[in-house]
């Protein structure tokens, strides 16, 4: 495989002020088929604990994936799953979808 280039994750935040690292190629030149990856990775409650209330996507495809702690995904269709420590999950929008991503009450890690 041949690295044509390496681009840093840039501290920001998301959510409801959820600290988060983010690669993103907004303009898509750079990360086809990508839009951007965030990796949440702190053992700090407060980094995470507010976590993602409801909000729109459509149009695209979510991958989840956790290596530790949990989340739990709900959307306006009254699907509800808990995504823990092993689990991945794909979402697809299609014409579009409500959905949230709450840590878990157990989950002391995002």
């Amino acid at each position: 495989m041949h690295i044509l280039s390496k681009r840093p994750a840039q501290p920001t935040q998301d959510g409801d002020g959820v600290n988060i690292r983010r690669v993103a190629d907004f303009n898509f030149l750079a990360f086809d088929p990508f839009l951007m990856i965030d990796e949440l990775k702190s053992d700090d409650e407060q980094d995470f604990i507010g976590g993602f209330p409801p909000h729109p996507h459509r149009g695209i495809e979510t991958f989840t994936y956790i290596l530790k702690g949990g989340f739990e995904h709900q959307d306006q269709m009254g699907n509800k799953k808990a995504i823990k420590a092993g689990d991945v999950q794909w979402m697809s929008t299609g014409y579009g979808v409500i959905h949230s991503e709450m840590p878990l009450a157990d989950s002391k890690e995002g």
